[in-house]
């Protein structure tokens, strides 16, 4: 089910009632309809995968209550990896089986073995990524006694189920979401009336921004070897706004979602095109998958402790595993790789903890080399996210070479160049939106705390107008391939 789906308008308000009108808002029964309410939404698309969820939801229970139970070493080591096994083989065969097996032929084929097998015809299960991590954070939080195992089956696997966040994120920590299905929630009027404000806003960032960038860098992407230069440059800017619009508004969609039912989700984007650095970027952009893997993998691996190889080691091992997280193409490693690279210098220079801060302080203005460092550090994430958009490597390397031809200062000889104006227009409007409103949690947050409120709902109305004019229920969310 989509969130931008009339399917979901009628889906989410309905929930909302049943599980607020709960007597005594019982939290096991609260529990339980979310569970079902989840069940449902993942099962919209198809009910088999449901099979997927529930299996990791009884393997991780089964596994954390045996951790429970036991203080023996070795033991614990077993159940531990035997979570990891289940989790990260189905998660393996459903996403790289096939990546793996025509690699594994190639590689032959270069020493004169022609050796062939059985491609697989693979569907995805939606979400397996995000919800695959989820219930690992249990496990390893809970085999590092930083969780107590959890007796109650069904806030478990509505842990690993809920709704809101079970497409694509935040990939919620045990200790933190887990806990929220044991405690009494209640109706609050302001944290209702906050996520619905949230979810508006998600739905400005995926409706009126990322959607209507779809249009033009699908176009130009698919002619990228007929259009100049300048083209290919307007295509993945825009490519750059269509994937931060796509994926921080369902974030913020999901967030908000939550909120209505008294749950807080962790912040997943910190407006990261604002960012000095690319290390700022990487701790502004998805936060949840970057922090997953700094506290699952990177400190593990010996983090920052060890000699500079070491570092250098564990940061490009984060990456390129960051990359071929996203999908079985070899394009995802090198954008993987590529933001190693670009993370380096810093590393070396031990100047990847400078921008701590949000940027330009309690000014209006950033200073001039604020705002360079903002545009060089764009422009690098411009470049590699054509890596993330193309088929292959080499597609990706004729287009960024088509970026750098003689007609780079040509005017950009695509179609509608009225609407792509009017885009531009509506995301500089964007940006200064966030801008004003970066350091809270989403853009127009503080507008329903201190502005009046005749221009609330002025605001609130015309961007609800312009979701409802421009939105397009069919308009999947990128993610949703992860």
């Amino acid at each position: 089910m989509l969130f931008n789906s009339i399917d979901f308008a009628l889906f989410l308000p309905l929930v909302f009632a049943v599980y607020w009108s709960i007597n005594g808002k019982n939290i096991k029964w609260q529990n339980l309809l979310l569970l079902i309410a989840s069940y449902v939404f993942y099962g919209w698309w198809q009910w088999k995968f449901l099979l997927l969820i529930a299996f990791s939801s009884v393997a991780d229970y089964l596994v954390g209550g045996a951790l429970g139970r036991t203080n023996d070493p070795g033991r614990r080591k077993v159940l531990l990896w035997l979570s990891l096994a289940v989790n990260l083989g189905l998660l393996g065969f459903f996403k790289y089986y096939n990546f793996f097996l025509e690699n594994f032929a190639s590689a032959f084929t270069l020493f004169g073995r022609d050796i062939s097998g059985r491609a697989l015809s693979i569907v995805l299960p939606v979400g397996i990524s995000f919800y695959t991590f989820q219930t690992l954070s249990y496990t390893i939080d809970v085999y590092r006694r930083k969780l107590e195992p959890c007796t109650d089956f069904v806030a478990f696997a509505t842990y690993v189920s809920f709704f809101p966040q079970l497409v694509a994120g935040p990939i919620e920590r045990a200790t933190n979401l887990l806990p929220q299905f044991l405690r009494r929630r209640e109706f609050t009027y302001d944290r209702a009336t906050d996520g619905m404000r949230q979810i508006l806003w998600g739905l400005v960032k995926k409706v009126l921004i990322a959607d209507q960038a779809a249009l033009h860098v699908n176009y130009i992407f698919d002619n990228s070897a007929d259009l100049s230069g300048s083209a290919l440059l307007l295509g993945a800017v825009l490519f750059a706004f269509q994937i931060y619009g796509d994926f921080s508004g369902y974030s913020d969609i999901a967030i908000g979602t939550a909120r209505l039912f008294g749950f807080d989700l962790m912040q997943n984007f910190a407006y990261p095109y604002f960012s000095r650095d690319i290390a700022e970027f990487w701790r502004r952009w998805h936060v949840s998958l970057s922090t997953w893997f700094r506290d699952y993998l990177y400190f593990p691996l010996g983090g920052s402790r060890g000699g500079t190889a070491m570092r250098v080691r564990n940061t490009f091992i984060i990456f390129i595993v960051s990359g071929f997280w996203h999908g079985a193409n070899w394009t995802f490693i090198v954008w993987g790789l590529l933001n190693a690279l670009y993370f380096l210098p810093l590393l070396l220079l031990k100047r990847n903890r400078r921008n701590l801060d949000v940027v330009a302080g309690d000014r209006s203005l950033p200073t001039w080399r604020e705002l360079s460092s903002m545009l060089v550090t764009f422009g690098l994430t411009v470049i590699a996210w054509v890596f993330f958009r193309a088929e292959s490597v080499t597609d990706a390397l004729t287009y960024l070479g088509g970026i750098g031809s003689s007609s780079l200062l040509a005017i950009p000889n695509v179609p509608k160049k009225i609407r792509i104006a009017i885009l531009l227009l509506a995301i500089l409007v964007f940006l200064l939106t966030e801008w004003v409103g970066r350091r809270d949690a989403y853009a127009i947050e503080r507008l329903g705390l201190s502005a009046p409120r005749p221009l609330r709902w002025f605001v609130y109305s015309v961007l609800f107008t312009l979701v409802l004019y421009f939105g397009e229920t069919e308009a999947t969310f990128i993610y949703f391939q992860f």
